[in-house]
């Protein structure tokens, strides 16, 4: 049920090459709705409702907020005869989009007993045939839509994902969401650098393929003398900076981190457990598991990471290194999301799109860091290099990693 490297993107098969747009999109709806479906088949109503915490969102919740955006941009106002399936569901299942109106408090998904998870299904039912009936006689523009609403319910996948991770976790019975975990492409040996390139370059995504809006323009960047790491940082590395006090020492931390480090005595990445008779333990989808220490370290903040970078002697690649040196084949790409020392803030040139689904990525460019690559919760098809993550930098509970940079 755990998304596995390597990740191709979509393509449509041999017999669809020659159909209409509206026909590959509608084979390609099935197939990343279904694999919705499929994220939660092992989960109990139980299970898909709790939120454990407020940035998290049940899993029954990521189902109808995936189905309410096709509802609310496509079947709601472009189909004649559609008619919602609830008339609550539009202010259960907004998300932040103030021009849809009022909505649930986010932190208060939780409280969602009702309606129940065999009722969520039944609302993608409805919202699938209808989708499915109304493809062909979209226009461009609306397939437009279609496109970015399959791209939006992939980004909830993964943040389902994450989230029953966390919730999980909260538990003292330690559950495993799956008995399978996928292996880590990375390679572990010595970490060797590699020289970036300088000079004026270009980052950004170009051509026809999908990005979403905050993704370009593309645009000119100026790069600096430096190198970057050959692969992300490992769990052993990181033990190593636990044991020589790395949480304990001040000067490696910034002043918001050290705050923060100090406030919610933080010792250990997220998930991270020790015991006298197992050892250093991690807790993942598969469970509470002997620490791997050649695997890339997760669900670190920005604070921690910077804080490792500086006790390594190095820093944090900026976005447009991670990304010139990515469109060369930078290896070890994948496993976790990859912090940066970049600001996500608007690219020269853009502009939100006109209406509510304008409000999807810029409204959010303000205090948060941008993360790049993609990581083993990430669906297939959905990494790229100018694809821009984004998290305040406190929060963990993403597969956030580091990768190092230095300069030259």
């Amino acid at each position: 049920m755990i998304a596995s490297q390597p990740q191709r993107p979509f393509s449509p098969s041999p017999d669809t090459e020659n159909l209409p747009r509206s026909s590959v999109l509608l084979e390609r709806f099935g197939e990343v709705r279904s694999r919705s479906v499929l994220l939660v088949e092992d989960l109990s109503d139980a299970d898909a409702t709790a939120q454990s915490m407020p940035d998290a969102s049940p899993a029954k919740w990521h189902l109808a907020h995936s189905s309410w955006f096709f509802e609310t941009f496509l079947l709601r106002d472009h189909v004649a005869d559609y008619r919602l399936f609830d008339e609550a569901y539009p202010y259960l299942f907004n998300s932040y989009y103030e021009a849809e109106g009022a909505r649930h408090a986010r932190p208060e998904r939780g409280l969602l007993t009702r309606p129940s998870l065999a009722e969520i299904m039944a609302y993608r039912s409805h919202a699938d045939e209808a989708m499915a009936n109304a493809m062909a006689g979209f226009s461009e523009e609306l397939l437009d839509l279609v496109e970015l609403g399959l791209h939006h319910e992939q980004q909830h996948q993964e943040l389902l994902l994450t989230d029953i991770l966390h919730l999980f976790s909260r538990n003292p019975l330690k559950p495993a969401y799956s008995d399978k975990m996928p292996a880590h492409a990375v390679e572990s040996g010595a970490l060797q650098w590699i020289e970036g390139r300088t000079g004026v370059h270009q980052i950004g995504h170009g051509g026809a393929d999908f990005a979403f809006d905050c993704e370009g323009p593309r645009h000119d960047v100026l790069l600096h003398p430096h190198a970057i790491a050959d692969r992300p940082v490992t769990n052993g590395e990181w033990l190593a900076f636990i044991e020589d006090g790395g949480y304990r020492q001040s000067r490696h931390w910034l002043s918001d981190g050290w705050t923060w480090v100090q406030r919610e005595q933080i010792d250990a990445p997220l998930y991270w457990n020790r015991s006298p008779d197992r050892g250093w333990t991690e807790f993942g989808l598969a469970g509470d598991l002997p620490l791997d220490p050649v695997a890339p370290v997760k669900h670190v903040s920005l604070y921690e990471a910077d804080a490792y970078a500086s006790w390594a002697g190095a820093r944090l690649p900026t976005e447009a290194e991670w990304e010139v040196a990515a469109n060369d084949g930078l290896p070890g790409t994948g496993s976790v999301w990859e912090w940066t020392s970049s600001a996500y803030l608007p690219y020269p040139g853009f502009k939100p799109a006109d209406g509510a689904v304008g409000e999807y990525n810029g409204k959010f460019m303000s205090g948060q860091s941008v993360l790049k690559g993609g990581s083993i919760a990430t669906p297939p098809g959905h990494i790229r290099s100018s694809y821009r993550n984004f998290f305040y930098p406190h929060q963990r509970w993403q597969y956030c990693g580091l990768r190092l940079a230095r300069d030259l």
